[in-house]
């Protein structure tokens, strides 16, 4: 079972960078990325990269991102 914890601030932003956590990235309620890790962030705008030439860019204000956990 996965627990999700959804990202808000930019504290929580930089744990998801510096351990490299794997992200899910919801729009409108509906699931736009899976699996990506945080490679840069500012107030506006969350970049998510999924693999080595998948680089998305994602608004902070428009999106829910959430750090997935296994248990």
């Amino acid at each position: 079972m996965s627990i999700n914890r959804r990202l808000f601030t930019d504290n929580d932003f930089q744990e998801a960078l510096d351990k490299q956590l794997k992200l899910r990235v919801f729009k409108d309620d509906h699931m736009i990325e899976n699996g990506g890790v945080v490679v840069r962030f500012d107030d506006n705008t969350v970049v998510i990269q999924s693999s080595v030439s998948d680089v998305s860019y994602y608004s902070r204000a428009e999106c829910e991102i959430f750090e997935l956990r296994k248990r």
